[in-house]
């Protein structure tokens, strides 16, 4: 079966991918938009309220990513080793410093990219311009204007695990080279570990237990996540002409990516899968909005609202790129794939959120 689906997706990669990704990006912006998913008001509801529920539904985004990678890989779909996120090459500062910036830039931006692309397809004018300028800022700190600057801090402090006989920064391989273990046992540990951890502080809460809404919303944008590995994977051909990278959701860097699509569009053959799950997101929050009634142009309040969620924005095209990856391209895609360094992204994100509130509040109390 598996090879009848990959003979079928390597016979039209960009048509499958184009597609696939496409509905798997309009899968996931109508969840965020229906649920209200959001990472950044997970992390608001802990520290106004209280209220763990969504930082839960976020961990079972993750936990359910990591199951369905874990079968993606079982049953020999893709090898997820081939991803970015578990490079041997370790910048563990970029995790760290990324996390921080992208973290404490959302809250100013009023949500993570993916929480802002749902919201521009609902209409809301300044989440569409917040998205511009993650895209610029992203791109600037790949290869533009932030780029000599990121290289020159980042890259004399990054770990080659190819010196230390890893050949990935997979958090199974490292507990393996440091214990002894064979590699399949110390995955099989920390696999059992994580997940463990995860489920059981997700579930000890009966407020969560009871809520649909929120295990339907981590459950649904972990299969998303999951979808997207096995699309590309089974893509994967070394033989192609233009072969498509190993890949699932992630939001920073593609925002930049749609916006080189959409000023350079014929000199592209197809949009790449970044691109078609970006838009598709943007219209799944689309149709969210129109099915349920709630589609309204709305734009920035004051001068005030304007630098605050400007400012954001452009922590988080930076932040995004120095961590590769966002609170889905890390915390959930990435550590589906036990990498170390998206769990440090993770942590120091969280960390980010928690100190960006704390400053926002101190600013609205200065105005008041």
């Amino acid at each position: 079966m598996i090879d009848v689906l990959r003979d079928l997706v390597i016979e039209s990669p960009a048509l499958y991918v184009g597609f696939g990704g496409l509905i798997i990006g309009v899968v996931f912006g109508y969840i965020v938009f229906r649920t209200n998913f959001c990472t950044m008001g997970s992390i608001s509801d802990i520290v106004n309220f209280g209220d763990y529920r969504r930082f839960r539904s976020w961990l079972l985004a993750t936990a359910t990513a990591i199951i369905g990678a874990t079968i993606i890989e079982m049953t020999g779909i893709a090898d997820l080793s081939g991803s970015l996120y578990l490079t041997p090459s370790f910048n563990w500062l970029g995790n760290v410093a990324g996390g921080l910036i992208f973290g404490f830039g959302m809250v100013f931006a009023g949500g993570c990219t993916s929480r802002n692309l749902v919201r521009a397809g609902g209409g809301d004018l300044r989440s569409l311009m917040v998205l511009i300028v993650v895209g610029i800022f992203g791109y600037m700190t790949i290869g533009g204007l932030l780029g000599p600057l990121r290289v020159a801090i980042f890259s004399p402090v990054t770990v080659n695990l190819a010196d230390y006989g890893l050949d990935s920064q997979r958090s199974g391989d490292i507990l393996a080279a440091m214990t002894g273990l064979s590699v399949n046992m110390a995955r099989n540990i920390v696999l059992v570990v994580v997940l463990a951890a995860f489920l059981g502080y997700i579930f000890k809460d009966k407020g969560f237990r009871t809520s649909p809404v929120h295990i339907i919303a981590g459950v649904g944008i972990g299969l998303c996540v999951t979808a997207a590995w096995l699309l590309t994977g089974l893509a994967q051909d070394d033989f192609a002409d233009v072969p498509v990278a190993l890949a699932s959701l992630t939001y920073v860097r593609p925002s930049g990516d749609t916006l080189d699509y959409l000023m350079r569009f014929t000199a592209y053959a197809t949009p790449s899968f970044a691109v078609v799950t970006t838009l598709g997101a943007l219209l799944g929050g689309f149709i969210g909005a129109v099915v349920h009634g709630k589609f309204a142009i709305a734009t920035f309040a004051d001068t005030k609202d304007t630098t605050r969620n400007l400012f954001g924005a452009a922590l988080m095209g930076i932040g995004g790129v120095v961590a590769l990856g966002c609170t889905v391209g890390q915390a959930v895609s990435g550590a589906s794939t036990m990498a170390l360094g998206s769990y440090i992204t993770f942590i120091f994100i969280v960390i980010g959120g928690i100190a960006g509130l704390k400053f926002f509040e101190f600013l609205l109390m200065r105005e008041a």
